[in-house]
């Protein structure tokens, strides 16, 4: 089965990619199909996921899977949330991860609260009218560190610091990060309701 994929991020994909391998899938970016990003005006990861979703399936024609996910910093009151790809942008740095981590890291200085959850909600659609989408989320709690630790993954994972592993996500292989991460916990949750739904 090829689904596109509602993103243009290529960690993203890649993760995904190994995460739906053993089911079959084949993810295609949307910009290899040349379509533009959708907009995402909503305050929530579900309804931005579904708008990435159904605006890509709409314009390929083919089963959609997006993903919208962020950080929640505890002490922030759950943001930076669905804003966090652009959160450096708001303290005058441009968008980016290094600049990301920066960013959080300046704003924290000081804050004794350090707990946080990296989120990930993945939605599948069969076609752009799916009355029934696939709904996945997943959730990896832990600890911001007071600076980057590991050479791995992308995003915020050298500041997320897993208490039940010891070590930041930068810092796990790319098999365990990939199972015990927001996105890979949303991504089995997915793989099994395709599973049943789709293809049962």
């Amino acid at each position: 089965m090829k689904l596109v994929l509602a993103s243009n991020n290529k960690g993203k994909l890649a993760e995904l990619q190994a995460l739906f391998a053993p089911l079959g899938v084949q993810l295609v970016r949307q910009a290899d199909l040349g379509i533009p990003e959708a907009p995402e005006p909503h305050r929530t990861f579900i309804e931005n996921a579904l708008a990435k979703a159904r605006h890509a399936a709409r314009v390929s024609g083919l089963p959609a899977l997006a993903d919208d996910a962020g950080l929640c910093v505890e002490a922030f009151g759950g943001l930076p949330g669905v804003d966090t790809a652009y959160y450096a942008t708001q303290f005058g740095y441009e968008k980016g991860d290094d600049n990301n981590v920066r960013a959080l890291l300046e704003q924290m200085r000081g804050v004794t609260d350090r707990r946080a959850a990296l989120v990930s909600t993945l939605v599948a659609l069969r076609n752009a009218d799916d009355p029934e989408p696939l709904v996945a989320t997943g959730r990896a709690p832990g600890l911001i560190t007071q600076e980057p630790i590991g050479e791995n993954g992308f995003g915020f994972d050298p500041v997320m610091f897993l208490p039940e592993f010891g070590q930041t996500f930068a810092q796990l292989p790319t098999e365990v990060k990939n199972a015990n991460s927001h996105r890979g916990r949303a991504a089995q949750q997915m793989l099994e309701l395709m599973r049943t739904r789709w293809m049962a």
